[in-house]
């Protein structure tokens, strides 16, 4: 009677080295992320009126503003400063995150990518 289910005699040497080779991968892209997510990036803008602190988690962590830039008669310029130093912050955020997936995927092109599946 024939075997069933799995390869005759186990995986091939290929197979579990592609397997082992997966989770390492994917081991490190846990930690890479978790290091990330401990991260704080900063920005600034309106020649440094206004600062933002945004996480690796992509939360807003602290909002830094120079008295001069607070003007009630005009509003909506701290409002459009505030926007851009968040939307330069998040920037950062996925430069860094960028940087990191493409290290460790070593040039598959992202997740994924180049692979025949």
């Amino acid at each position: 009677m024939a075997k069933r289910g799995g390869f005759p005699g186990g995986m091939p040497g290929n197979m579990n080295n592609l397997m082992k080779q997966a989770q390492k991968m994917q081991r490190q892209m846990e930690e890479n992320q978790k290091a990330l997510e401990e991260k704080e990036f900063t920005a600034s803008a309106g020649g440094g009126a206004v600062e933002v602190t945004i996480s690796g988690k992509r939360e807003v962590t602290k909002v830094t503003l120079k008295e001069e830039v607070v003007d009630p008669d005009d509003i909506e310029m701290l409002e459009d400063l505030i926007v851009a130093a968040v939307n330069e912050a998040l920037r950062k955020v996925d430069e860094e995150s960028s940087a990191v997936m493409s290290r460790l995927t070593g040039g598959l092109g992202g997740l994924g990518g180049g692979l025949p599946f």
